[in-house]
């Protein structure tokens, strides 16, 4: 079985997220600054159900791919989930919390990676409400 690189991996989880309506998703790319990840995958929902939900769909694409979850916090109460994948550490925000915490602004100096179409279309349109 091949292994799946990093990017494959990070979109991967991207591609779930976006699939359950995920909002305001970015993707940090951290392997430059930190041995924690390669990519921190930031997204956020709307209510505490739909952040179940995207955690839902991120670990059910990510067990079909064979991606060995490391650890998981904060997914039963729906506030800020933590889905740990090694190279690939996925937050899952409640959006008022996410507001509150400003991961991004505390990761800074990481880029923002350039998601690849139809990904970069889709994750606009939710950020704007347009979808």
């Amino acid at each position: 079985m091949t292994e799946l690189s990093s990017e494959t991996r990070m979109l991967a989880c991207v591609a779930a997220a976006l699939d359950r309506k995920a909002h305001d998703l970015v993707v940090l790319g951290t392997a430059e600054i930190t041995s924690v990840a390669d990519y921190f995958v930031i997204c956020s929902g709307r209510s505490d159900t739909q952040v179940q939900a995207i955690c839902d769909a991120i670990e059910a694409e990510c067990k079909a791919r064979g991606m060995h979850q490391l650890a998981i916090e904060g997914r039963q109460q729906g506030r800020w989930a933590l889905l740990d994948y090694g190279d690939i550490v996925v937050h899952v925000f409640y959006a008022p919390v996410r507001d509150f915490y400003e991961l991004e602004r505390l990761w800074v100096r990481a880029p923002r990676v350039a998601l690849p179409e139809p990904y970069r279309s889709q994750a606009q349109r939710q950020k704007t409400g347009t979808d």
